[in-house]
């Protein structure tokens, strides 16, 4: 999914970036080998860099300047170390998918290395100098990377068909159940805060509970409800669900009947009762069996990228990838012509490059320099 909202930006050229400094980096290093190949700094450079610019607005704005050197998530990682590590493992699968596009059919034709060279086009004009500098982008580099992408979405594709797609009633079968749940623990007080139950406490509330149970099998479990000032709630279960418990989807899955109520279940957390509305519903089995199969195409890509990983051998020069660095910050710029259309949008364009507003006027759509 980040692969695809990066080619979007791209192919739009409509990400345009203002930055503050930038250095230089040897785009030619190589960054690892595959199989002996060597692979060069340039495009991972990139990728990273990109990654970063259409986070910078909303990390600088909420975290500060100084967002990718802070360890945002207490793993002894920073910001910046995070994204590149999740960075370099899409190239290792990039250049690995590409070893197998011929395979699949997936070789590009001549109508998508145009439709390449044009968003490539489209993107470097989008952007001021200082600003592919810093990012690492040239038209070569912004091409490969864009031809990456474009043979992994259409090998993903042709591995997925290959997945399994008859999915039994059985299998896909989904129920609906109305339910009402009681948590014989710990209740809100009068104050609106949490309180534990006391042993005699807990005593009446199970009391109080056994008679409900009697109120909605003598009338409805709504009804019971209302008088009880209970909440009704709704769930869906299938075979394969874990959801809410164990317990639950036992009592659920013995009914055989629409309408019918469970036993009064007790948890070790809560008392539940439960009615069955439909022991299958036939659009929510629907929508069970699509996201079956779903899974197994999924399943079977991350399946064959995992293989075809483990046969290859990839090394990463840590050298060269520690060069790469989150030294500077990018400002994303709406066109002119967005700007224009009302909606708010001028503003925020005004907001992202408020330190050099003339500037900005006179570069209208190629971004400009903070």
């Amino acid at each position: 999914m980040k692969g695809k909202r990066m080619a979007a930006l791209l192919l739009s050229g409509a990400l345009t970036i203002s930055m503050l400094t930038g250095c230089g980096l040897d785009q030619n290093a190589a960054v690892a080998t595959l199989n002996g190949e060597e692979i060069t700094v340039g495009v991972a450079n990139f990728a990273a860099r990109l990654e970063q610019a259409g986070s910078d607005d909303f990390y600088v704005a909420y975290y500060g300047e100084d967002v990718w050197s802070a360890d945002m998530f207490g793993s002894g990682s920073t910001l910046e170390d995070s994204v590149k590590e999740r960075i370099i493992e899409t190239i290792q699968d990039l250049y690995t998918i590409k070893l197998h596009a011929d395979e699949y059919g997936a070789a590009l034709t001549e109508e998508e290395k145009t439709a390449i060279q044009n968003a490539s086009s489209s993107f470097m004009e989008a952007n001021t100098d200082k600003a592919l500098k810093a990012m690492g982008a040239t038209q070569e580099i912004v091409e490969e990377y864009l031809e990456l992408l474009t043979i992994r979405n259409k090998v993903r594709a042709a591995v997925m068909d290959g997945a399994d797609t008859e999915v039994s009633d059985e299998e896909a079968n989904t129920g609906t159940y109305s339910y009402v749940r009681i948590d014989r623990n710990n209740y809100t007080d009068e104050n609106g805060k949490q309180a534990e139950y006391t042993e005699e406490q807990k005593e009446g509330l199970a009391e109080t509970v056994s008679d409900f149970y009697k109120e909605v099998k003598d009338d409805t479990l709504e009804a019971a409800a209302e008088s009880y000032s209970y909440t009704v709630n709704t769930g869906t279960f299938s075979p394969d669900s874990t959801s809410p418990g164990e317990e639950v989807l036992e009592a659920l899955r013995s009914v055989k009947k629409d309408g019918e109520l469970t036993d009064l279940i007790e948890t070790e957390d809560s008392y539940y009762i439960l009615r069955v509305d439909k022991v299958t519903d036939k659009e929510e089995t629907e929508k069970h069996r699509e996201t079956i199969i779903e899974k197994r195409r999924n399943d079977l890509y991350t399946e064959t990228l995992s293989g075809w990983k483990e046969k290859t051998e990839w090394v990463l020069n840590e050298k060269v990838w520690a060069k790469v660095k989150f030294d500077n910050l990018f400002t994303s710029v709406l066109p002119e012509s967005e700007t224009e259309s009302g909606n708010g949008t001028e503003t925020e364009s005004e907001a992202g490059t408020e330190e050099s507003s003339e500037t900005e006027s006179e570069a209208g759509t190629e971004g400009t320099e903070k």
